[in-house]
């Protein structure tokens, strides 16, 4: 598998539950305030700069479209959607 151009190969990382001040225990996906989501880069195209396989990216949650291959799932996004190289 590998990204073309700009485009990313990525699989977000799940962060699990978190408890609100309250008590509630909130799923990663009914969490509406967070905005960028944390993902392991799998491939990288080849007009990419600053990013390389296997960093620890954060992208705009609504960016890229999923694809499945071999029963895994993945996310293609453009590397202007990423904000944060870890």
């Amino acid at each position: 598998m590998k990204a073309i151009g700009r485009n990313l190969i990525i699989q977000k990382i799940q962060e699990g539950t978190t408890e609100t001040q309250g008590g509630l225990l909130l799923a990663e996906l009914h969490r509406d305030d967070i905005r960028y989501i944390k993902a392991s880069v799998i491939d990288v195209g080849s007009e990419v700069i600053g990013i390389k396989k296997k960093d620890t990216i954060f992208y705009d949650r609504h960016a890229g479209h999923k694809i499945g291959i071999e029963n895994e799932i993945y996310h293609v996004i453009k590397s202007q959607d990423v904000v944060v190289v870890l």
